[in-house]
């Protein structure tokens, strides 16, 4: 019998014991085998899968797994984005150096991560934890993604009313945070309206493409959401949103300013839709989130994460202002070159 497809939103697994590392591991190797990965990749990926569970079981507190596809334009790949609240690492550099253990062992687990990955980035504060985020394609050098974002569903609940997406159209890049309302499959049917609805918008600005995402949505039950368009060529990042949805610029000096969105929910009644600019320099750093995330983080508080890729940076941020209660989400973009 043929597997389901795994949902480019993915599959969080809790990695308590051996036998979460064994299931990860299967949904892997299943997964790159859906999208077409050669048999010699799927072999480095199950060894990518088997190292992160065994680092999170040996090491980690709270320790889970992200295991989803990441598209290209011309091909497919599988992401990993393992993420816990352990004891963290001095020099993730050095750990990652094949003979390093802290536990007694080979001390080959970061290093073969490392190796047998398409991309890797990762981020460790000593006494909050570590992010390890991993791409596997069939070609085996891969360059990081001018953004990155996750969510994850409410405890409980099997799938997220969050979600998020970038594009580029014409010659406008383009990033989507939206929260269906509620929570469940309704929600997760509102964000996937608006997911669909967001690839299919015209080339325009923000809040033409919110109106757009408005129209689509009236037979949901609605949703908060908000698109940004960073130019960092012209210095600026063009902004709409409806309801709550958090959004800031942080610049590289650690401050951070808020954005702004509108009252009102995509699909339902009629609501103001505003577009906003603000600045956006190289070396800036757009955040937005669900109000499943708490707005209490500064990324001061975070040395040297910045200089990470967005998607260990929204990682990173979703393991500590992410609220278990409700469906959370994050997503991160930079200026590119």
């Amino acid at each position: 019998m043929t597997a389901e497809p795994v949902s480019d939103r993915g599959t969080w697994f809790p990695v308590e014991n051996g036998s979460a590392g064994s299931a990860v591991r299967r949904a892997a190797e299943r997964l790159g085998d859906q999208l077409g990965l050669p048999a010699g990749r799927i072999a480095d990926l199950a060894i990518v899968a088997a190292e992160l569970t065994s680092n999170l079981i040996k090491h980690a507190e709270d320790g889970v797994l992200l295991l989803r596809p990441v598209r290209r334009e011309l091909d497919a790949g599988v992401e990993l984005v393992a993420v816990d609240s352990g004891p963290g690492m001095v020099d993730l550099t050095h750990s990652a150096r094949d003979g390093h253990s802290t536990t007694g062992t080979l001390g080959i687990g970061l290093g073969a991560i490392v190796r047998q990955a398409s991309w890797f980035d990762a981020y460790s504060q000593p006494g909050r934890g570590t992010v390890i985020a991993v791409r596997v394609f069939a070609d085996e050098d891969v360059r990081d993604s001018w953004v990155g974002g996750l969510t994850r569903p409410l405890t409980g609940e099997a799938v997220s009313g969050d979600g998020h997406a970038w594009r580029i159209a014409g010659d406008r890049r383009q990033v989507l945070v939206t929260d269906g309302l509620g929570h469940g499959p309704l929600a997760a049917a509102a964000t996937d309206a608006a997911l669909s609805a967001f690839r299919d918008a015209p080339a325009a600005a923000p809040a033409e493409v919110v109106g757009h995402l408005h129209r689509a949505l009236s037979h949901t039950r609605g949703a908060a959401l908000a698109v940004a368009e960073p130019d960092p060529a012209a210095g600026v990042l063009r902004y709409a949103g409806l309801g709550n949805i958090g959004g800031a610029v942080a610049t590289g000096d650690g401050r951070r300013r808020g954005l702004v969105s509108l009252p009102g929910i995509a699909g339902h009644q009629r609501p103001a839709i505003r577009q906003y600019d603000y600045p956006f320099d190289p070396g800036s750093l757009l955040v937005m989130h669900t109000d499943g995330v708490v707005d209490r983080w500064q990324l001061a508080d975070y040395p040297g994460l910045t200089g990470r890729s967005p998607l260990v940076v929204a990682a990173t941020l979703l393991r500590d202002a992410g609220i278990r209660r409700d469906d959370a989400g994050v997503l991160v973009a930079r200026s590119w070159s």
